[in-house]
């Protein structure tokens, strides 16, 4: 990830920010090398329709000044904070992971974003013996000084939240901030508002669909020195996160279950696969001051000489299908440089033809 040095930005390199990570087809991965390439927001937005159009696609239009700036006007008048990359309140975990939201919007708290957190996740259709450990496992770690980093969700998730309301929490929406989802958890939302801290990436008033709740899993993730799976059934949303933690480079524990009982058969397989068995709040804060091994530096392959641009795209089609597949996957399997890769997934992604995660993973759009 190229992105740029932490320094602060004025009003209008903001909003064009916010432009060009609204803009159709731009996503974190392209953002950060846009601004790279071009050195501003401003050049970048300037630079998409002939990199549009070089792609193929005709009449591309970046978002519009007028709609970013009723964006920020909305959020301003909602008594929101926009932070990007760039500036200080920006949360710090964040700026470690590959790729991060260019933009965010928060409600509440924002100190919360430079506390050391957990994450603690889980089932949405939680037991009662999984909803008291979460809420256990919550305040003990508040009072021991942990915001606990959680969905929103219904189950674990707000359990966790309510817990550690008196300590510090912090909720990622996988919607607009102002979107409350699910209905349920008005109350929940309102009070985390209050007290703690509310956070998305995405526009105002946008409703969540399934495509963003794996977003929002990975900036849980991302925000918290551990990830915690309370229950969580194999092929859950809880799951993911972990995955995504693991990802990162980041601590994965889970509570074990019954093996008779399908929410816990995540949680045991966490466990089964090396993540950290937790009993109590203890157990994780034991975990987390053990001395971690110093990295190992990875060893550099050879390249062999590019293909035309063309026969690139063709090969990178014919690898890719609609799981997403690590670039670092794509530049071993095609003998390439990631000098000759990006250009020609940039022209992919803006023709529509392969959808860009974050996190440097690819697939075919659907």
């Amino acid at each position: 990830m190229n992105n740029p040095r932490v320094i602060p930005l004025e009003q209008t390199d903001r909003l064009d920010w916010l432009r060009l990570i609204r803009s159709r087809r731009v996503g974190p991965v392209t953002f950060y090398r846009l601004l790279g390439e071009h050195g501003t927001a401003a050049a970048a937005l300037e630079a998409l329709p002939g990199i549009a159009a070089e792609a193929g696609v005709r009449d591309y239009i970046p978002f519009s000044h007028k709609a970013a700036y009723d964006e920020m006007a909305a959020g301003s008048a909602m008594g929101l904070r926009m932070v990007c990359f760039n500036e200080t309140d920006y949360p710090q975990a964040l700026r470690q992971m590959p790729d991060p939201p260019p933009v965010l919007w928060l409600r509440g708290n924002i100190a919360l974003c430079q506390t050391p957190a957990i994450a603690i996740v889980g089932a949405r259709n939680a037991s009662s013996l999984g909803t008291r450990m979460a809420r256990l496992l919550a305040r003990d770690l508040g009072e021991a000084g942990y915001t606990i980093v959680s969905g929103m969700a219904r189950g674990i998730d707000a359990a966790a939240h309510d817990a550690a309301l008196p300590t510090g929490t912090l909720a990622v929406q996988a919607g607009g901030i102002d979107v409350i989802y699910p209905k349920e958890n008005t109350s929940l939302f309102e009070e985390i508002a209050k007290v703690g801290l509310c956070l998305s990436e995405h526009p105002l008033g946008l409703v969540p669909q399934a495509r963003h709740f794996p977003q929002r899993n990975r900036i849980i993730a991302g925000l918290a020195e551990a990830t915690l799976v309370v229950e969580g059934a194999l092929r859950s949303g809880s799951l993911i996160t972990a995955r995504d933690a693991g990802d990162l480079g980041r601590e994965v524990m889970a509570v074990p279950g019954s093996p008779m009982d399908a929410r816990a058969a995540g949680c045991n397989a966490l466990i089964r696969d090396g993540a950290c068995l937790i009993r109590s709040a203890q157990d994780v804060i034991d975990a987390l001051q053990r001395p971690t091994p110093p990295d190992t530096a990875s060893r550099g392959e050879a390249v062999s000489p590019a293909p035309p641009p063309e026969q690139i795209g063709k090969r990178i089609l014919d690898l890719l299908g609609p799981n997403a597949v690590a670039e670092d996957c794509l530049i071993r399997d095609l003998g390439l440089s990631a000098a000759h890769l990006t250009p020609v997934l940039t022209r992919l992604e803006l023709e529509g033809k392969i959808l860009r995660h974050a996190g440097g993973f690819v697939a075919l759009a659907g």
